[in-house]
């Protein structure tokens, strides 16, 4: 209830910022932020939220393969071997390796999000559904090189993952600077949402 409360006090301040009403899979995201950020002296999210972010947006590129290939969006084999990898990452960089494996449980389910809203959307759309399907090992080593950059910010911010209510906070704000930076579509916000849920 508090972090909606807060969230809704930080969305008030983008009012005015125009967004898509239904997913785009081929929006070109805005220039990126340099990772590691730190406002003022303070450690903040916005590395860690601009990763996130691209991982959403990679969601589009693994749909448009699933479209094509017509593999279903659950891949419990690939995500088992992604908690296992991160979690013995996690254990090598001194981090939580259960706290490190929820975070990444949530960016899995955030792509799962985008990918079976813009599948039900092409479903519905045929006409705004991709013309070809990217390679999904392609995706993959792109997924991988997000997730060793993820991890890196999993340490940096790991302080900051424990500090409570201060917490919350510099995600609601993280969050909210990068949906709007990116001009992410209610499907893109809501899969922020999800893969903000293990972040505090």
């Amino acid at each position: 209830m508090l972090r909606q409360l807060i969230a809704g006090a930080v969305v008030a301040t983008t009012a005015g910022t125009s967004f898509l009403l239904v997913p785009a899979a081929n929006a070109a995201p805005e220039p990126s932020v340099q990772l590691g950020g730190v406002h003022d002296g303070q450690v903040t999210f916005d590395g860690l939220t601009e990763l996130v972010i691209q991982r959403i947006l990679v969601g589009d590129d693994v749909a448009a393969s699933k479209y094509f290939s017509g593999k279903p969006v659950d891949d419990p084999v690939r995500e088992q071997q992604i908690l296992t990898s991160v979690r013995a990452s996690a254990v090598q960089l001194g981090i939580d390796p259960d706290a490190t494996a929820a975070f990444f449980q949530a960016q899995i389910d955030a792509s799962k999000v985008v990918q079976r809203g813009l599948l039900a959307y092409w479903a519905a759309n045929p006409d705004k559904a991709p013309t070809s399907g990217p390679d999904l090992n392609v995706i993959r080593q792109k997924l991988d090189a997000i997730t060793t950059q993820l991890l890196a910010e999993l340490v940096r911010v790991d302080h900051l993952r424990q500090s409570g209510l201060h917490c919350d906070i510099a995600l609601v704000v993280a969050d909210a600077t990068g949906a709007a930076r990116h001009h992410l579509d209610p499907l893109h916000r809501r899969a922020l949402r999800t893969a903000s849920t293990a972040t505090c």
